[in-house]
């Protein structure tokens, strides 16, 4: 395949999405690091579904020094094509981003507010939310719905659209119940758009706001504090080659305390603090390079005001089974790893390819997986109503669970999925229990 921005592009080409993680070390230039790539692609054949990109000393000594890893990222190919069809060099069109994951941390608020801090940031792309955008499974398309809206957001702001005659606010509003990975997937989009306009951003910073910190115990301090607040962003904003990403968790918070103001039962001071929240967010729209992204439990309790400025307001409920079955499968993955499940036992198979058949019994079950696949299936099942964040801790769960049957050699992918089926039904069984009390 020899992969060209120079050669003609056919109306069905297919973009393939390469991310390039410079080692934190490397001081080599990004344009030559994709330069290298493209030169490593020329002599290599790709194939549909390829994920990661092999490469070693001997076919480049630059590379080998430098990158940490090469990797194909969201790109829509035939999903009909069988697993090992090349891909031919008329058929594709690049884009190769670079980038070097920042180490620091998270920064608080150097300046605190009766010791409670009014935000976190981070610099972008962090170490700290590396690959954190894969880990997260949904089945609505809600990631892709996510991505395709915050990067017409952008490109309006580049291209010079007028907001006044085409409206958007760069302002998501995510909700749902608890637990269903809402501010992750807000910390995951903020880390994936860096990546994605690597050649527009030089960098990208995500500020959290504690939204209970905005509200002070002295009069006229609330205030205050949201203009301060709000004065660090707009000195992160006026770098017009920084992505700033502000994350408004809990936002229903905010709603509560004016409805409590209107009524009567909190000093006006609150009313006024939150008006000016929104005031400020509504001037960030004259800025390109400034998304808001906004999470809420309890969808009864938002202001209409702030529901009016969001553009996107996505529902993001307990995961489904294919949902659940791959969040197991991905933790199961990662007990094999690290060697807690036998490395060499059958692995369950991805969702997509458990046919109908195979599910029901049909096909040779010691090959392929598929009985490990099948047990997993049916502890997917049982964790019906579950939220992410309660499906990644019980391998958890299980595993301390089995503590007394524990041999000494690590149980197999298919023993392990049993033991997830004991877990769930042991968690169903609580959570009855607590609610019929």
């Amino acid at each position: 395949m020899q992969p060209s921005d120079a050669e003609p592009q056919t109306d069905d080409s297919i973009l393939i999405r390469l991310e390039v993680q410079q080692a934190a070390t490397s001081a080599v230039a990004p344009e030559v690091i994709t330069e290298r790539v493209r030169q490593l692609l020329s002599t290599s054949r790709l194939q549909y579904r390829d994920i990661h990109i092999p490469f070693s000393a001997e076919n480049d000594q630059i590379l080998a020094e430098n990158v940490v890893a090469i990797c194909i990222v969201d790109t829509e190919t035939d999903q009909e094509a069988p697993q090992g069809t090349p891909l031919l060099f008329w058929q594709v069109h690049l884009e190769i981003h670079v980038f070097q994951l920042s180490e620091e941390g998270a920064a608080d608020d150097d300046e605190p507010e009766d010791d409670v801090s009014t935000y976190r940031d981070w610099l972008l792309p962090a170490q700290e939310f590396h690959n954190l955008w894969d880990s997260l499974v949904y089945e609505d398309n809600i990631k892709a719905r996510l991505l395709q809206y915050a990067s017409t957001a952008i490109s309006f702001g580049e291209k010079g659209v007028d907001p006044r005659l085409v409206s958007f606010n760069r302002t998501v509003l995510l909700h749902g119940p608890p637990g269903t990975g809402k501010t992750t997937l807000c910390k995951a989009l903020a880390q994936k758009l860096i990546l994605r306009f690597s050649h527009r951003f030089r960098q990208g910073q995500l500020v959290e706001v504690n939204a209970h910190s905005l509200f002070s115990k002295w009069f006229s301090e609330s205030g205050k504090l949201v203009s301060r607040l709000f004065s660090k962003i707009m000195e992160l904003v006026e770098e017009e080659d920084s992505l700033v990403c502000v994350l408004l968790d809990e936002v229903e918070s905010l709603t509560r305390a004016r409805s409590a103001a209107v009524s009567g039962s909190e000093p006006a001071d609150a009313i006024r603090a939150v008006n000016a929240l929104l005031t400020q967010l509504d001037a960030l729209k004259a800025y390109p390079n400034v998304l808001v992204l906004t999470t809420s439990n309890i969808t009864g309790a938002i202001d209409l005001a702030f529901v009016d400025r969001a553009d996107i307001k996505a529902y993001v409920g307990p995961p489904g089974l294919q949902a659940r079955y791959e969040i197991l499968r991905s933790c199961m993955a990662e007990l094999q790893r690290v060697g807690i499940l036998a490395p060499q036992s059958y692995s369950p198979l991805p969702y997509a390819m458990l046919s109908p058949a195979s599910v029901d019994g049909g096909g040779d079950s010691s090959e392929g997986g598929l009985a490990t696949s099948r047990s997993l299936l049916d502890a997917a099942r049982a964790c019906e109503g579950f939220s992410g964040r309660m499906l990644r801790k019980l391998p958890f769960l299980a595993h301390a669970g089995a503590v007394s049957n524990r041999k000494a050699h690590a149980p197999s992918c298919e023993a392990f999925a049993h033991k997830l089926m004991d877990a769930a039904m042991k968690e169903a069984s609580d959570r009855k229990s607590m609610n019929g009390r």
